[in-house]
């Protein structure tokens, strides 16, 4: 059997047997991969803090009938330490691994691969608020996968904007005579900070008001959630967590 190379963000971890552990991976060349780290577990382990998750590697594996299995696995980006030991970083950056992992295999391209690397690496660095990239990270993501919300014309009918509604099941900003009976309204500053999220404008991001940074948050969850069919789990401690109260 063959081995091969590559870059990966590690998503999430489980146990096997008393020593390994299974390894879900996002790749850069290789989509999602998910292989034997043997023996990772014991305190002799060469590479075990590596393949944590949010660490970034390059590693050598080995291509089995069912699992491969790592060989290697070098530090790209130390990632991890830094996000643990801040509850909001921890908490977005759950959110961010939870929703990469529900990509499908054809959504897992090499640009998914770097908005996750990037995304992790502003989080460890606290570069801006941890929600923020959360939110602008599930924007672009969502856009990678072929799901960008409309933020300009309306997204059922095309009208010209700006609109004043959005509706996640709808596809994002609303006219309205598309907009459901007992749409809530998106006040003009959070719609303009939607459009910043997704284009990473940060300074303008940096300066919205925590009323505008809270609201759009809920948006963003609402509409990753739905095209994603399942909860991100993640995200209830994200809105609980102690950096939104402190906004």
């Amino acid at each position: 059997m063959p081995t091969y190379r590559d870059e990966v963000v590690v998503l999430r971890t489980h146990k096997l047997g008393e020593a390994d552990r299974i390894v879900t991976m996002l790749s850069r060349r290789h989509g999602k991969l998910r292989a034997v780290a043997k023996g990772v577990r014991r305190t002799s382990s060469r590479f075990g803090s590596r393949l944590e998750p949010f660490m970034v590697a390059d590693v050598l594996l080995y291509q089995g009938r069912s699992l491969d299995i790592v060989q290697q696995a070098e530090s790209l980006g130390t990632y991890g330490a830094d996000i643990a030991v801040h509850y909001d970083r921890y908490t977005s950056a759950s959110a961010m691994v939870e929703a990469a992992d529900r990509l499908n295999e054809a959504e897992a391209t090499p640009q998914q691969y770097l908005l996750l690397v990037g995304g992790l690496r502003a989080l460890a660095k606290g570069e801006h608020a941890s929600r923020s990239i959360l939110d602008s990270y599930l924007l672009r993501a969502m856009a990678l996968s072929g799901w960008a919300p409309g933020l300009d014309d309306c997204a059922r009918c095309g009208a010209p904007g700006p609109h004043e509604t959005f509706v996640a099941q709808l596809g994002g900003m609303i006219c309205r005579d598309c907009a459901p009976a007992g749409s809530a309204r998106v006040a003009p500053e959070a719609a303009v900070l939607l459009q910043s999220l997704m284009a990473g404008e940060w300074d303008a991001v940096d300066a919205a008001s925590p009323r505008d940074t809270a609201s759009v948050s809920g948006l963003i969850a609402a509409y990753a959630q739905w095209h994603l069919e399942r909860g991100i789990r993640s995200l209830s401690h994200v809105e609980s967590s102690p950096w939104e109260a402190a906004r």
